[in-house]
Protein backbone atom coordinates (compact mmCIF):
# COMPACT_ATOMS: atom_id res chain seq x y z
CA UNK A 1 0.00 0.00 0.00
CA UNK A 2 1.35 3.44 -0.86
CA UNK A 3 1.07 6.73 1.01
CA UNK A 4 -2.05 8.85 0.55
CA UNK A 5 -1.98 12.48 -0.56
CA UNK A 6 -5.10 14.59 0.01
CA UNK A 7 -5.90 17.07 -2.74
CA UNK A 8 -8.70 19.44 -3.74
CA UNK A 9 -10.06 20.74 -7.03
CA UNK A 10 -13.20 22.46 -8.27
CA UNK A 11 -15.40 22.63 -11.32
CA UNK A 12 -15.65 26.43 -11.41
CA UNK A 13 -18.29 28.06 -13.59
CA UNK A 14 -18.94 31.69 -14.45
CA UNK A 15 -22.21 33.53 -15.19
CA UNK A 16 -22.00 32.40 -18.84
CA UNK A 17 -21.82 28.71 -17.81
CA UNK A 18 -18.21 28.31 -18.90
CA UNK A 19 -15.77 26.08 -17.00
CA UNK A 20 -12.40 27.29 -15.70
CA UNK A 21 -9.46 24.99 -16.50
CA UNK A 22 -5.70 25.20 -15.93
CA UNK A 23 -2.87 24.14 -18.15
CA UNK A 24 0.17 23.39 -16.04
CA UNK A 25 3.80 23.69 -17.11
CA UNK A 26 4.65 22.85 -20.71
CA UNK A 27 2.04 20.15 -21.08
CA UNK A 28 -0.99 20.33 -23.27
CA UNK A 29 -3.33 18.63 -20.78
CA UNK A 30 -5.87 20.71 -18.95
CA UNK A 31 -6.93 20.13 -15.37
CA UNK A 32 -9.22 21.56 -12.75
CA UNK A 33 -7.75 24.30 -10.58
CA UNK A 34 -6.78 23.09 -7.12
CA UNK A 35 -3.92 21.62 -5.15
CA UNK A 36 -2.90 19.82 -1.97
CA UNK A 37 -4.26 20.29 1.52
CA UNK A 38 -1.98 21.78 4.15
CA UNK A 39 -1.80 20.21 7.62
CA UNK A 40 -4.99 20.89 9.65
CA UNK A 41 -6.63 22.69 6.68
CA UNK A 42 -10.22 21.97 5.68
CA UNK A 43 -10.88 20.91 2.07
CA UNK A 44 -13.22 23.89 1.50
CA UNK A 45 -10.59 26.38 2.71
CA UNK A 46 -7.89 24.63 0.67
CA UNK A 47 -9.85 24.74 -2.58
CA UNK A 48 -10.75 28.42 -2.28
CA UNK A 49 -7.12 29.26 -1.38
CA UNK A 50 -5.66 27.18 -4.21
CA UNK A 51 -8.05 28.51 -6.86
CA UNK A 52 -7.33 32.11 -5.81
CA UNK A 53 -3.56 31.45 -5.94
CA UNK A 54 -3.60 29.51 -9.25
CA UNK A 55 -6.11 31.58 -11.20
CA UNK A 56 -6.66 34.90 -9.41
CA UNK A 57 -10.39 34.17 -9.09
CA UNK A 58 -12.36 34.31 -5.84
CA UNK A 59 -14.93 31.51 -5.75
CA UNK A 60 -17.93 30.42 -3.73
CA UNK A 61 -18.06 26.67 -3.06
CA UNK A 62 -21.54 25.34 -3.87
CA UNK A 63 -21.26 21.65 -2.97
CA UNK A 64 -19.13 18.52 -3.18
CA UNK A 65 -19.20 16.75 -6.54
CA UNK A 66 -17.33 13.77 -5.13
CA UNK A 67 -14.16 12.03 -4.04
CA UNK A 68 -11.85 10.77 -6.78
CA UNK A 69 -9.08 8.26 -6.12
CA UNK A 70 -5.97 8.01 -8.28
CA UNK A 71 -3.74 5.04 -7.52
CA UNK A 72 0.04 5.33 -7.39
CA UNK A 73 1.55 6.41 -10.69
CA UNK A 74 -1.74 7.96 -11.92
CA UNK A 75 -1.78 10.29 -8.92
CA UNK A 76 1.81 11.43 -9.32
CA UNK A 77 0.94 14.65 -11.17
CA UNK A 78 -1.17 15.89 -8.26
CA UNK A 79 1.10 14.52 -5.56
CA UNK A 80 4.16 16.46 -6.62
CA UNK A 81 7.59 15.53 -7.91
CA UNK A 82 8.93 11.98 -7.89
CA UNK A 83 11.25 10.98 -5.05
CA UNK A 84 14.84 12.18 -5.39
CA UNK A 85 17.43 9.91 -6.98
CA UNK A 86 18.36 7.13 -4.60
CA UNK A 87 15.06 7.36 -2.69
CA UNK A 88 13.05 4.52 -4.09
CA UNK A 89 9.50 4.01 -3.03
CA UNK A 90 6.00 3.78 -4.32
CA UNK A 91 4.27 6.84 -5.67
CA UNK A 92 1.44 8.01 -3.43
CA UNK A 93 -2.23 7.42 -4.00
CA UNK A 94 -4.15 10.69 -4.31
CA UNK A 95 -7.66 11.30 -2.97
CA UNK A 96 -9.15 14.43 -4.55
CA UNK A 97 -12.12 16.27 -3.05
CA UNK A 98 -13.80 17.83 -6.13
CA UNK A 99 -16.20 20.68 -5.44
CA UNK A 100 -18.66 22.61 -7.58
CA UNK A 101 -17.97 26.36 -7.32
CA UNK A 102 -18.89 29.61 -9.02
CA UNK A 103 -16.94 32.79 -9.49
CA UNK A 104 -17.38 35.86 -7.31
CA UNK A 105 -17.09 39.17 -9.10
CA UNK A 106 -16.76 40.03 -12.75
CA UNK A 107 -13.04 39.35 -13.05
CA UNK A 108 -10.03 37.89 -11.26
CA UNK A 109 -9.27 39.50 -7.90
CA UNK A 110 -5.53 39.18 -8.52
CA UNK A 111 -2.85 37.75 -10.74
CA UNK A 112 -2.30 33.99 -10.82
CA UNK A 113 0.90 32.66 -9.30
CA UNK A 114 2.65 29.47 -10.26
CA UNK A 115 2.42 27.53 -13.47
CA UNK A 116 -1.34 27.57 -14.11
CA UNK A 117 -2.46 29.11 -17.37
CA UNK A 118 -6.19 29.59 -16.72
CA UNK A 119 -8.71 29.52 -19.55
CA UNK A 120 -12.49 29.41 -19.85
CA UNK A 121 -14.31 26.75 -21.91
CA UNK A 122 -17.91 26.17 -22.84
CA UNK A 123 -18.99 22.67 -21.69
CA UNK A 124 -19.71 21.67 -25.29
CA UNK A 125 -16.21 22.72 -26.41
CA UNK A 126 -13.86 21.29 -23.79
CA UNK A 127 -10.26 20.52 -24.75
CA UNK A 128 -9.54 16.92 -25.77
CA UNK A 129 -6.49 16.65 -23.52
CA UNK A 130 -7.87 16.48 -19.97
CA UNK A 131 -6.44 14.75 -16.91
CA UNK A 132 -8.36 11.60 -15.86
CA UNK A 133 -9.74 13.27 -12.73
CA UNK A 134 -10.79 16.34 -14.70
CA UNK A 135 -12.61 14.27 -17.31
CA UNK A 136 -14.47 12.22 -14.67
CA UNK A 137 -15.29 15.21 -12.45
CA UNK A 138 -16.52 17.37 -15.35
CA UNK A 139 -18.75 14.53 -16.54
CA UNK A 140 -20.23 14.17 -13.06
CA UNK A 141 -20.53 17.89 -12.29
CA UNK A 142 -22.08 18.83 -15.64
CA UNK A 143 -24.60 15.99 -15.22
CA UNK A 144 -25.57 17.53 -11.85
CA UNK A 145 -24.24 14.63 -9.77
CA UNK A 146 -22.95 14.98 -6.24
CA UNK A 147 -21.76 12.50 -3.65
CA UNK A 148 -19.74 10.57 -6.24
CA UNK A 149 -17.09 8.06 -5.16
CA UNK A 150 -14.87 7.11 -8.08
CA UNK A 151 -11.55 5.61 -9.08
CA UNK A 152 -10.34 8.00 -11.79
CA UNK A 153 -7.91 5.93 -13.81
CA UNK A 154 -6.81 6.75 -17.36
CA UNK A 155 -8.79 4.96 -20.03
CA UNK A 156 -11.85 4.34 -17.85
CA UNK A 157 -14.79 6.41 -19.09
CA UNK A 158 -16.50 8.29 -16.27
CA UNK A 159 -19.90 7.06 -17.44
CA UNK A 160 -19.00 3.41 -16.75
CA UNK A 161 -18.49 3.78 -13.01
CA UNK A 162 -21.38 3.05 -10.66
CA UNK A 163 -23.13 5.57 -8.47
CA UNK A 164 -22.48 5.72 -4.76
CA UNK A 165 -25.37 4.72 -2.47
CA UNK A 166 -27.60 7.74 -1.98
CA UNK A 167 -25.81 9.72 -4.69
CA UNK A 168 -27.93 12.42 -6.28
CA UNK A 169 -28.14 12.15 -10.03
CA UNK A 170 -29.79 15.55 -10.40
CA UNK A 171 -29.13 18.64 -8.32
CA UNK A 172 -31.74 19.74 -5.78
CA UNK A 173 -33.78 22.72 -6.94
CA UNK A 174 -32.14 25.11 -4.46
CA UNK A 175 -28.62 24.11 -5.58
CA UNK A 176 -28.93 23.77 -9.34
CA UNK A 177 -25.69 24.39 -11.25
CA UNK A 178 -25.13 28.10 -11.82
CA UNK A 179 -25.29 29.08 -15.49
Amino acid sequence: MSALTWAVAAVVTDDAGRVLLCRQGRGERHGLPGGRLRPAESPVHAVTRDIRAETGWEVEVVDLVGLYHLAGRHGAALAGPAPAAGRAGPLPDVLVHVFRARTRGSGPAGDPVGGCRPSWHHPSALPEALTPTTRAALTDALAGRSGVLRDAAPGVPASTAGHAPGQRSTPPADRAPHH
